[in-house]
Parts: C-alpha cells; structure tokens; sequence
C-alpha cells in the first residue's frame, strides 16, 4: 500500500510505485470514482475515444443526413 498527503492546496502526489504500476506519467489524466461505501477508485485515463477511429472494419457509409433523427 502506497501513501501520500494532501497539501493546503488540495494537491498530493502520486507515489513512485503507484505511477509505475498505473504508467502514469506527466499529463495523464486521473479519474476518480466515489463507491457507495466510501471507498474510492482512481483509474489512469489511458486512451481516448480518438485513439479508436478505424478499429471497427465496416463497408457500410451512412450520410451525415441519415443520422438526423429529426428529418421530415
């Protein structure tokens, strides 16, 4: 188990072990979870949702128009 202190600021530092277990490194984003019982979930955001673009292989084109549920 790894430990750190929060600073007048609100600010703490991710230990060395733990940014090595999560690859954390400078800019990762960290998301933080609340669980019903108090305990909290801290996650390395690790991708983005561009970083899947091309990954589902398809031969099917849908126009920009065809997506508006709204047309008449």
């Amino acid at each position: 188990m790894a430990e750190s202190t929060v600073n007048s600021k609100g600010q703490t530092t991710v230990p060395e072990s733990m940014r090595a277990m999560l690859n954390v490194q400078t800019g990762t984003h960290l998301l933080w979870h609340v669980m019903p019982d108090g305990s909290v979930i801290v996650r390395a955001k690790s991708q983005s949702i561009c970083s899947l673009a091309g990954s589902v292989k398809t031969d099917k084109h849908v126009d920009i128009e065809d997506m508006n549920p709204w047309r008449g």
